[in-house]
């Protein structure tokens, strides 16, 4: 098993952070397996996605619908809104698992993997990388 520990610097905005590149460095010559890549905070997630193409935009609006950032959360330390952060797991889990052929995720032509990070308060955040080898 080999792991490592990613530092994402997110700034104070909210949205998505390629992590792609990052996980095919990791796992390039690993040859077959699986990729695990964990965020250790409760208020990010792991997903899945096509990147650009207004999909950003649209997952944060969609977020944004689903979990709205009033003052209606009893969770409420932080910016406002704060609590519907602290729910996102419900949509985006902390983890995911890719395989991987060759050394090679095994990605459709569209996918992505990214960190969405909905809450403003952290600029910064650790993303873990574990391939287990087949």
């Amino acid at each position: 098993m080999k792991t490592a520990d990613l530092t994402v610097q997110t700034g104070r905005g909210r949205g998505l952070h390629d992590l792609t590149a990052a996980c095919e460095r990791f796992v390039a010559g690993e040859g077959d397996g699986l990729l695990v890549v964990f965020v250790p905070h409760a208020t990010a997630g792991i997903v899945v996605i096509e990147l650009g193409a207004g999909s950003d935009a649209d997952l944060m609006a969609a977020l944004d619908r689903l979990l709205p950032r009033g003052a209606s959360w009893v969770h409420r330390h932080g910016s406002a809104g704060h609590g519907a952060d602290h729910v996102l797991p419900l949509l985006a889990p902390p983890s995911l698992t890719v395989p991987v052929e060759g050394g090679r995720l095994t990605l459709g032509t569209w996918q992505s993997i990214a960190l969405l990070d909905p809450n403003s308060d952290n600029p910064v955040r650790t993303v873990r990388l574990t391939f287990m080898p087949a």
